[in-house]
């Protein structure tokens, strides 16, 4: 894989703490910025407005039915909804659930959500879960074993791509009528490479934040690596499609490390580059 210096990069917002999560909608970015507890969104011109403040780590972020956001709680496990600047708890994932991380959210307003689970020791099976919220507020187990479960899209024919973290792949699930996840597969295995946040494209390739090796990749199903955007020494963390014709690849990223990310100590920022293939279309209920 070669690392070739970024070509076209341009800041859109710094002066972050952790930008997490970007999601494209109604023309604007939303993200998560986690460790100042807050959601946020910008236009295209840099202008930032706070959604609302949170006593919680913001992560995953997703819309209901009606367009209200709704985001994670990663340290209480429990669903946000966000409306009037305020956060209001909707659905609690349980003790179980442990630390949450990503999640997406459906045209038909039923959430997927990581659950991390706990550190295990070497040799034993991860712990790590999806958990499917309906709209209704029902909450299913839907798959398991899955070694920190990170970024995710559903592709238009109705697949749910997740980032492995520490499994070093990307999972491939076929979502059935009942909303039940089945066909499990390694969409992209990726030896060396920790995959983060994940968007999907409308040639059915994913882009993918690699966090620890500070790089933005683009990956066709079968794992083969199509482009790298640096990121300096900076974590890649989130990527999304959008902008006005989908062309648009935001990342977002952070300059830490794991010591000074745990006492809440990071500068994050908001790039974007011009890409030739545009986001993918939006998962068709069906």
């Amino acid at each position: 894989m070669s690392r070739q210096p970024a070509v076209g990069v341009r800041p859109l917002l710094t002066g972050l703490r952790f930008p997490e999560a970007p999601r494209w909608r109604d023309g604007r970015l939303w993200f998560s910025d986690m460790l100042d507890r807050r959601v946020c969104s910008v236009d295209l011109d840099g202008q930032l407005t706070t959604i609302a403040k949170l006593d919680d780590m913001p992560g995953g972020l997703g819309f209901q039915v009606d367009g209200t956001p709704v985001v994670v709680g990663m340290n209480s496990a429990r669903l946000f909804v966000l409306a009037d600047g305020t956060a209001t708890p909707r659905s609690d994932l349980g003790a179980s659930a442990d630390h949450l991380d990503d999640m997406v959210v459906t045209h038909d307003g039923v959430a997927y959500v990581g659950a991390v689970g706990a550190k295990i020791a070497a040799g034993q099976r991860p712990s790590g879960k999806v958990i499917r919220v309906d709209a209704d507020g029902q909450i299913t187990t839907v798959a398991t074993g899955i070694a920190f479960p990170n970024g995710c899209a559903v592709s238009p024919d109705g697949r749910l791509l997740l980032s492995e973290t520490m499994g070093n792949q990307i999972l491939a699930f076929d979502i059935e009528p009942d909303g039940s996840l089945a066909g499990r597969r390694t969409f992209a295995h990726l030896p060396g490479l920790h995959p983060d946040g994940l968007a999907l494209d409308a040639a059915g390739a994913v882009w993918i934040g690699c966090y620890s090796e500070s790089i933005f990749v683009r990956v066709i199903d079968g794992g083969r690596i199509t482009h790298v955007i640096e990121a300096e020494d900076r974590w890649a963390t989130g990527v999304e499609l959008g902008g006005p014709d989908g062309h648009t690849l935001f990342m977002t990223s952070s300059r830490t490390e794991i010591r000074k990310f745990f006492r809440g100590e990071a500068v994050g920022r908001i790039d974007t580059v011009r890409v030739d293939i545009p986001a993918a279309t939006p998962y068709s209920v069906r």
